[in-house]
């Protein structure tokens, strides 16, 4: 808690216990160094004139001013930045959506995290069903017609009725996984951690149509572009496939671990990877448009990314582990802002544009707040204590912002997205707690799924006892499926 509280005074500056021990082991070797020089040279030095004897001094502060200077200088944190001068794209309002697809990871190409739908929203019935894994369900489920698909921690992929949370199938693909699957034309996309692979499987059935070996283990939740499957590899390696056989398309080589999908926008691709790295690539042939970086952090470290980018606006919007979330120009990759937190910027951030607010980027940081941020400058429109870590990207559905989080309050929070003002909460959270198919909301917690309605008569008798506890979004503990 003191530390962050320091860091929160010295706006966002990045202090770790080993700053302080350095900091105290230099202090220290210069006084000792110090007194045995004096000691040693006083012989001589007593001969000097006054005046001999000035000029040393003097250039010695200078050389101990000059050390200091290039020490601050390596130990200093860049300072934000906001360049007015990055276009800015107004959109057009986001029509209402009554039922969708969430396919992919992020709900679409551009990885927004926003579905605008005017009926999924709180207060919510009683859970509709809920389901337990009894595993680690580290990233949430993807939506397709009636069925919800999702891949639990030891690679066992569902397929799940989402009107009532039957189990249609289930296959394990693998030792170790942590990512989303994606959907596109029939077929179904998954990667694991272990064995580091890519696998192609019939969503009616669960069958593998074709497996390709990767490099190294991924993350990468796929998105598709055409013909082309696209995921990132821990060794630093993007892979486009070919959705039907599994050929590479094409292969692109970066310095560092792409550990976040990628996003996607008028054929352009966007990511970020463990060396502090942005970049976009053709998602046709896997040539570099442009490549630009974050600004990392004191002592000369680089900000690695691992979150997803979101793009919208014109911009790219990402996270960082210097403490920072980013706004890019999409087209040049000039810096258009930059916001300090008071920890890592871990999670995707989702960005939308609710009925009667601005253009909003929403994400949260291991600092424990969630931040509400002007799309076009970076300004705090709000920002909420959740008192838990935020690990996990939000989800706009409708005009509420919903944020899973870790810590003393477990849970999934929700807030209205434009005045911040909290309207939802549930036991269920953690990582990237909520998406919905225009029908229902459907939230993942550590290793279990609820679905619910929305109560279209709030006004109604309430239900009592256990009903009502599960009322609201303030369920009890089930463990079912």
């Amino acid at each position: 808690m003191a530390q962050h509280a320091l860091i929160t005074a010295l706006g966002g500056y990045d202090v770790h216990w080993w700053h302080i021990a350095l900091a105290v082991v230099v202090a220290a070797a210069v006084c000792v160094g110090g007194f045995f020089a004096v000691r040693a040279l006083w012989p001589v030095v007593s001969e000097w004139s006054r005046w001999q004897q000035a000029g040393a001094a003097g250039v010695i502060a200078l050389a101990i001013a000059g050390a200091a200077y290039a020490i601050y200088g390596f130990n200093d944190r860049p300072s934000d930045v906001l360049n007015e001068g990055v276009d800015f794209e107004q959109n057009e309002p986001e029509k209402v959506i009554e039922t969708v697809n969430w396919p992919v990871y992020g709900y679409d190409d551009q990885r927004t995290r926003y579905l605008p739908s005017k009926l999924v929203q709180p207060p919510f019935r009683s859970s509709d069903w809920s389901f337990q894994a009894g595993k680690l369900l580290e990233f949430s489920p993807i939506a397709v017609k009636d069925r919800l698909y999702f891949v639990d921690k030891d690679a066992l992929v569902y397929a799940m009725a989402s009107n009532n949370g039957k189990v249609r199938w289930k296959h394990r693909v693998g030792a170790l996984s942590a990512a989303s699957p994606a959907y596109e034309d029939g077929r179904l996309f998954v990667v694991t951690l272990e064995p580091g692979d890519i696998q192609a499987m019939d969503p009616r059935s669960g069958k593998i149509l074709w497996e390709r070996p990767l490099p190294g283990r991924s993350e990468s939740s796929p998105l598709v572009y055409g013909n082309k499957v696209i995921v990132g590899t821990e060794p630093g390696t993007v892979f486009a496939f070919d959705v039907k056989t599994g050929k590479v398309e094409w292969s692109l080589d970066t310095p560092d671990a792409v550990k976040g999908g990628v996003a996607l926008d008028e054929g352009i691709i966007y990511f970020g990877n463990y060396a502090g790295e942005l970049y976009a690539v053709n998602a046709a042939n896997g040539e570099v448009k442009w490549q630009t970086g974050t600004q990392g952090s004191s002592f000369g470290r680089t900000g690695r990314i691992y979150s997803t980018p979101a793009v919208a606006f014109g911009r790219v919007y990402v996270g960082s582990v210097d403490n920072r979330i980013y706004s890019f120009d999409q087209d040049t990759g000039e810096l258009a802002w930059s916001h300090s937190t008071g920890d890592w910027v871990y999670p995707a951030p989702a960005v939308a544009e609710v009925p009667g607010g601005p253009p909003t980027v929403y994400i949260g940081s291991l600092d424990q707040n969630f931040y509400a941020l002007d799309a076009r400058d970076g300004s705090v429109r709000w920002q909420k204590d959740v008192g838990g870590v935020i690990l996990g990207a939000a989800s706009v559905i409708g005009d509420v912002a919903y944020v899973g989080v870790i810590g003393p309050k477990n849970g999934t929070f929700g807030f209205d997205a434009d005045t911040g003002k909290q309207v939802f909460e549930h036991e269920l959270g953690e990582y990237n707690p909520v998406i919905s198919d225009g029908k229902r909301l459907y939230l993942t917690g550590a290793s279990g799924i609820r679905a619910f309605s929305p109560d279209l008569h709030p006004d109604r008798k309430k239900p009592k006892g256990k009903e009502a506890a599960d009322a609201d979004g303030t369920a009890a503990p089930e463990a079912d499926g």
